[in-house]
């Protein structure tokens, strides 16, 4: 069985993050997820792919758990479901240590850099992101 390797991404949080109630604002975590995902594509991808193609956002689904505050310790982990074609689903934890403050799961479609079209992954590209089941299990 395979899966994909998770990625971890630090998020920064800002002043301009906070709201009026005194927390990270809603819409930050889109942001951030979006951010999360692109850094997993950078770090797995190989260059020419990167500079080939583009990711933008089809659907995101959130669910809020808890608040986020300025001097917070937050990570973004990353996990890539699954790739269909074009588009590639994905799982976003957003966590103060061991705590779960939003989930997010989200679809993404590539695209041609120059064309603006989407465009298929191939298969060799997909396996760098993808992992035996066993080696996620020798990592935790």
């Amino acid at each position: 069985m395979t899966t994909a390797a998770p990625h971890e991404h630090p998020i920064r949080i800002l002043p301009d993050d906070i709201d009026f109630m005194g927390h990270v604002n809603n819409s930050r975590y889109l942001n951030w997820v979006q951010d999360a995902v692109v850094s997993h594509w950078r770090r797995f991808a190989p260059a020419d792919e990167v500079a080939a193609k583009l990711w933008v956002a089809l659907k995101h689904e959130i669910t809020y758990r808890k608040p986020a505050f300025i001097d917070d310790q937050v990570i973004a982990t990353v996990m890539l479901e699954k790739v269909e074609g074009a588009r590639a689903f994905y799982e976003t934890l957003i966590k103060r240590g061991e705590e779960v403050l939003a989930e997010v799961r989200s679809s993404w479609c590539c695209i041609d850099v120059n064309t603006r079209r989407p465009v298929r992954l191939a298969a060799d590209l997909i396996a760098r992101f993808m992992q035996r089941m066993e080696e996620v299990g020798d990592r935790a």
